[in-house]
């Protein structure tokens, strides 16, 4: 059992990716005070901890319900982080981007921290696949739900630190950050793009 949950605290670190999360923080939140960076944090961390719970406890049903399979899933959601990636890379420069930030302050928790890059669609996924009622019981579920729990404590944790990491590598540090992880990103979508497509043809032959 304590092997399978490591394997589970890996795949779910992976999904959710804390680290790769804290240059998203840092490029949306650039000019804000430290209360409004501490308020984002903690209420991006809040609305992806709910949104992976509805996936976890309804998720399942809901894709069987209408009838959508789970690779349909996961490349819907490879494209929408792919187009997300893309924003990161070619997105506008500081002074545009500041403008716009006083009117969606209020938005930036929802998006684009707490979806896609904390609860991203290969959370979503993983949490309905690690919580499949035909596999698993009932105790393994709520084991799981801890363990995606702490996983999710520790990126609000690493967001509070990401404060200290701006003030060290300053704007032009963090817009170079976002470039680079925004890179990684379009190549994590597009693989579980192709994943995704292969699995469904797979699963059609």
């Amino acid at each position: 059992m304590f092997d399978s949950l490591i394997v589970q605290f890996v795949v779910l670190w992976a999904v959710i990716d804390p680290i790769g999360s804290v240059p998203v923080y840092l490029t949306k939140t650039v000019g804000l005070s430290i209360e409004d960076r501490r308020k984002i944090a903690l209420k991006a961390t809040l609305i992806a901890t709910g949104i992976l719970m509805f996936f976890l406890i309804l998720g399942q049903g809901l894709l069987e319900a209408m009838q959508i399979p789970l690779t349909a899933f996961q490349i819907a959601g490879g494209l929408v982080l792919l187009l997300f990636a893309l924003t990161m890379i070619f997105g506008e420069g500081k002074p545009e981007q500041e403008m716009k930030m006083s009117a969606s302050l209020s938005e930036l928790a929802v998006y684009p921290l707490a979806v896609p890059s904390i609860a991203s669609p290969g959370a979503m996924m993983a949490i309905v696949l690690l919580t499949d009622n035909h596999r698993f019981s009932f105790f393994d579920q709520v084991l799981t739900t801890f363990i995606m729990l702490a996983v999710l404590f520790i990126t609000y944790l690493l967001f509070l630190a990401a404060n200290r990491i701006q003030r060290i590598i300053g704007n032009t540090g963090a817009a170079v950050i976002s470039r680079v992880m925004g890179l990684i990103l379009a190549a994590v979508a597009i693989n579980n793009m192709l994943v995704g497509i292969r699995d469904f043809f797979t699963q059609v032959v």
